[in-house]
């Protein structure tokens, strides 16, 4: 019989032509920022309908530049969700500001209006808006909750990349919209970040900031022509993208609208399979707006018959690779410290104890996921007969 090749939890895709591309780059005797990255920040922020667009190392940067081209007060108070990737509270704290967590609605795993209202205090001075697994948040509903206007929120749309909320892309709804091209990502480069806004100046400062607050970059420092004399006029970090890694997702934004149209058929496959699966709950869909599937959380409810963690290993044990996005970030030892005594996160608490990220990405084949959905069908039909049937009464 023949055996079965593992699904990874995520397979990276770089394309024959991005790689073509990036060999040109590396060819070119210039690999740093340089031209390749202005055109890419062209063609991005065209994508995603915004005037101005910031190539940096990671999402997590371009959290954390956001922040200090909003020119807070430092020490300011920033809301974001508990259920999050680490680095977005790094971010917030590296920027100078402390981190406030809101606990989140158990069907979208986003804050809502009360739990927004629930986490505010004392008032927030500005907030950072997670588009979970793809499904858009309601910015605008959110920032009237915090009390806040469009121009103190930052997005973080690391999973949001072809999300629509109505008929408006993400990218040009707050004061900035953070994205990643980390190689597990919608848009795959391997590494990086952008920025996109409509604000000229958070635009500029934002280039000051990922280039050590200096005036100039190497490109504009090193051309034929151009002066080596820079000046130092804000506190930056080195958050640059370069030109390789530009080449590789000026390529890959072109099938971007075909990767998303595939994502959507791969969702609906996985639906339909798991529909008739006691016990699983499915991800929602958007009431309205377009989902951009970067993940596919299932919820593992108690009538399944087994814990998701056990799940999770009888799936790894058939070669079926899984993750869980994320544990709740007022779990974590480092983050305790900026939890308010009180705080109530019983709806993340409870959404951390059944969250499975199932395989999935464009690549991914309908056969790969009959076998994700039969695997989990079979587990859970096992363990609710192993569990009722009663044990045979022998007789010596």
């Amino acid at each position: 019989m023949e055996t079965e090749q593992p699904i990874p939890f995520a397979r990276t895709v770089i394309t024959a032509r991005a790689r073509q591309a990036a060999s040109r780059v590396m060819a070119s005797g210039w690999v740093t920022t340089g031209p390749e990255v202005v055109a890419f920040e062209k063609d991005f922020a065209q994508w995603v309908g915004a005037q101005h667009a910031v190539g940096v190392a990671s999402c997590t940067a371009a959290i954390e530049i956001s922040l200090r081209a909003l020119e807070l007060a430092p020490g300011s108070r920033v809301l974001t969700s508990t259920i999050t990737f680490c680095g977005a509270i790094h971010a917030i704290i590296h920027a100078g500001h402390i981190p406030v967590l809101a606990d989140v609605d158990p069907v979208t795993l986003m804050p809502n209006a009360d739990t927004i209202a629930a986490a505010l205090g004392r008032g927030v001075d500005a907030m950072v808006v997670t588009h979970y697994g793809g499904h858009g948040a309601p910015v605008m509903e959110l920032a009237a909750a915090a009390r806040l206007p469009l121009s103190r929120v930052v997005e973080d749309a690391a999973h949001a990349l072809g999300t629509t909320i109505g008929a408006r892309r993400v990218g040009s709804i707050s004061g900035a919209t953070c994205f990643s091209f980390y190689a597990t990502k919608n848009l795959p480069i391997g590494e990086g970040g952008m920025i996109t806004t409509d604000d000229a100046r958070i635009a500029s400062l934002s280039r000051t900031l990922r280039i050590h607050g200096m005036s100039g970059d190497a490109w504009k420092r090193y051309m034929p022509g151009a002066s080596w004399r820079y000046d130092v006029t804000e506190d930056g970090i080195k958050a640059n993208m370069t030109d390789v890694q530009a080449a590789i997702g000026r390529v890959h934004l072109k099938s971007l609208a075909s990767w998303q149209r595939r994502r959507e058929e791969l969702a609906a496959h996985y639906d339909t399979g798991l529909s008739f699966v006691r016990g699983i709950v499915p991800p929602p869909h958007p009431a309205e707006g377009r989902h951009a599937w970067h993940l596919y959380v299932i919820k593992v409810k108690p009538e399944f018959g087994v814990t998701r963690d056990k799940l999770i290993s009888a799936l790894t044990a058939q070669g079926i690779h899984c993750s869980v996005h994320f544990i709740p970030n007022h779990l974590q030892p480092y983050f305790r410290r900026f939890i308010a005594r009180g705080s109530d996160f019983s709806a993340a608490d409870a959404a951390f104890r059944e969250i499975v990220s199932l395989p999935f990405y464009h690549s991914l084949t309908t056969r790969e996921i009959d076998r994700v959905c039969a695997a989990i069908a079979e587990i859970g039909a096992f363990s609710r007969v192993t569990t009722t049937t009663p044990t045979p009464a022998f007789r010596w």
